[in-house]
């Protein structure tokens, strides 16, 4: 018998902003939460006050902090930066119109074949996928047992989604990851079982012991 504690890991993407959908926000500075990102950071907390949770971090910019805070609040919790959680680097992308973007010719290769793509003056996307593995293997490592929240992005929790589940880079625009909606992992001494994705329903499944963890299969209802 070995005594490796299970860990859950809880990725919660931001809520909205005002520049969600028509702008590539990127890592911009001075974006909040817009009205309605604010009440969906709310719905978020509720939903994740009931659950044990031991630690809360965020990428280290408004959107992710403020609905990080939302949920540290019910807890008693401060919000933990985490840099290696933040979105992609976009370079010269950052700021543009995506209806724009989406005439060019990189951002065919981007939906076709990410693993090929740099973005220009900025970051690649496997290089995003792996800081971004490599930040939540660490993390997980530093908290045996617990239940830990993550805020951070759509393009970087899709990295780590395909990372856990075996699936190739050139496929994660297949998986959506909508505002507020989480994403649950349970790393135990057999493996990683995704237990939550694209969840914006119960969370029940979060609660079971670490001996019935590894059998969860069912995934809940995404509303996105």
């Amino acid at each position: 018998m070995t005594n490796f504690k299970a860990t859950r890991l809880v990725l919660a993407r931001h809520a909205v902003t005002a520049q969600t959908g028509p702008l590539l926000s990127g890592r911009a500075s001075g974006i909040d939460l817009s009205e309605k990102g604010r009440g969906q950071a709310e719905v978020l907390g509720k939903r994740l006050a009931n659950l044990p949770v031991a630690a809360v971090y965020a990428s280290p910019i408004e959107r992710t902090t403020q609905t990080a805070a939302a949920v540290a609040t019910h807890h008693g919790l401060t919000v933990q930066p985490l840099p290696g959680v933040l979105e992609a680097d976009y370079g010269e992308w950052t700021g543009q119109k995506i209806s724009e973007l989406a005439k060019t010719d990189l951002w065919k290769v981007v939906q076709r074949t990410p693993s090929r793509v740099v973005f220009p003056g900025g970051e690649a996307i496997m290089a995003m996928q792996a800081r971004m593995v490599e930040t939540l293997d660490s993390l997980v490592a530093d908290h045996p047992g617990d239940l830990i929240v993550v805020v951070s992005h759509a393009d970087p929790i899709k990295a780590a989604i395909a990372h856990y589940t075996g699936v190739h880079l050139d496929l994660f625009q297949r998986i959506a990851v909508a505002p507020a909606s989480i994403t649950a992992f349970t790393f135990s001494e057999h493996g990683v079982a995704m237990i939550k994705c694209n969840d914006t329903g119960d969370l029940d499944e979060l609660m079971v012991s670490d001996s019935d963890s590894n059998s969860q299969t069912s995934g809940g209802t995404s509303e996105a």
